[in-house]
This record gives structure tokens, C-alpha cells and sequence, in this order.
């Protein structure tokens, strides 16, 4: 651990990783290659099938091609639905042209934006393998959801490590599953259903992007962390 060069927010999101071309910037609604596919449901769908106006937060949108579509299908099949989508993404690599109403992208870190409002529904489709500190992604995500919202996120609990370069995934999967959220670990994903905290008692030291690919065969990053308890 000595040698190793953790890379503080700044450097990281100038890391050719974070900004990475090869990651799927151009992931549909629904389909093969889909939201509906990595999430086990479509978003849409999710949203069309609850009363009154809801909102969808998508951390590390990437080009917002499955937000615009969505937007898109409200303003032709429910014009009368008062929907907001809202897209977070570190890269301004958005689609271009005209944008349905109550769609709005955002370039800006996942870790540090903050919203004005909750949200029925909050995903990150393998955008957290990019995040530096991404158990307070995790919590903050969580802390924005209506109290019957849902965050979904793909998650690899391996990449996060202790000072000594331990790995903390029992631990991580252990505090989530006590603070009441889920996690799939054949899918590796993590979700939650209303407001949760996660309090793991936990400093952030910093980020790798020299780790090599994830189980999705990508590189990706991992995040050290201090435990207060170890």
C-alpha cells in the first residue's frame, strides 16, 4: 500500500478510465443493449405504472440516449403525465438536437452534485466502476428517493478496499444488507426502496484507476477506504 498513488476527485476524473470512450455511451431504453435489460425492468414502464408526477434521477448517464427515448415516449403517449428526467454525467458527451419536455442532462460528478428535490426513481448502470468514493454516492443517492422511491445500481463491492488494500466487500455487503437495502450478488447489484442511510463509519482515502478491468471486463476503479472499526 505504501507505493500505491491514490488519485484524489481532480486527477480522477482526468483519468482516461473515468473518461473512457470504450464504455457504452449509447445504452437504449429497452432492448438488447438497454436500462430495461441491466436494471431487470424498463424504466418507463416502472414510472408509467405509478400515480401522479414522477421524476427519474440517472447518475452517470453517458450520452442520456435511454432518458431522451423515455422523455420522448411521455410527451407522445402521456402528454397529460408531469414527468421530470433528469441525466448526471462527468462527460458532456450528450446526444445532440431537440430534447423531449421535462428532460434535463447535466455534466457534473455524481459525487459531488446535489439535487433540489427527491426522486420515485434513481438508477447508475455501471457508472459507479468510475466513481472514486462511491459508498458516499451510494448513501447520498439514497437519501434523495421519494419514501417509496427506488435506487437500483450495478455495484462490484470488490472494489472497495481498506488502507491496507484489503478487500471490504463482506463488510460493505454486510452493512448494506443490515441498513436494509438489497444486494444481488450473482447480478451485483445493490437497491434500495425509500430513504437509507449507510453508515459504515468509513474515511475515504482516495482512488485507483490502475486496477485493471471488473467483472464486466472493463477497467475500471477502485476506492480505498479507513475503516473507524476494522
Amino acid at each position: 500500500m505504501s507505493s500505491l498513488q491514490l488519485l484524489e476527485d481532480t486527477a480522477l476524473a482526468a483519468s482516461p478510465v473515468v473518461a473512457n470512450n470504450t464504455m457504452n455511451r449509447e445504452r437504449g431504453l429497452a432492448g438488447p443493449n438497454s436500462y430495461a435489460k441491466e436494471l431487470g425492468f424498463d424504466p418507463y414502464e416502472f414510472l408509467a405504472a405509478r400515480e401522479g408526477a414522477q421524476a427519474w434521477l440517472d447518475l452517470c448517464c453517458s450520452s442520456g440516449k435511454a432518458l431522451i427515448h423515455a422523455a420522448g415516449r411521455f410527451a407522445a403517449e402521456r402528454p397529460e403525465s408531469a414527468v421530470t428526467i433528469v441525466g448526471i454525467d462527468l462527460v458532456d458527451h450528450f446526444l445532440s438536437g431537440p430534447r423531449p419536455p421535462g428532460l434535463e442532462l447535466i455534466a457534473a460528478s455524481a459525487a459531488g452534485w446535489s439535487p433540489r428535490r427527491s426522486f420515485d426513481l434513481i438508477t447508475c448502470v455501471h457508472g459507479l466502476h468510475y466513481v472514486g468514493d462511491k459508498l458516499r454516492v451510494l448513501d447520498r443517492a439514497a437519501s434523495w428517493l421519494a419514501p417509496d422511491g427506488l435506487f437500483v445500481a450495478d455495484f462490484d463491492p470488490g472494489s472497495i478496499r481498506d488502507g491496507r488494500g484489503r478487500s471490504g466487500a463482506r463488510k460493505v455487503v454486510a452493512a448494506l444488507r443490515q441498513a436494509g437495502w438489497e444486494y444481488d450478488t450473482r447480478r451485483k447489484r445493490v437497491s434500495c426502496t425509500g430513504p437509507r442511510a449507510l453508515d459504515l463509519e468509513t474515511a475515504y482515502l482516495g482512488a485507483d484507476d490502475a486496477v485493471g478491468p471488473n467483472y464486466t471486463g472493463q477497467p475500471a476503479v477502485a476506492s480505498y477506504y479507513e475503516w473507524s472499526h476494522s
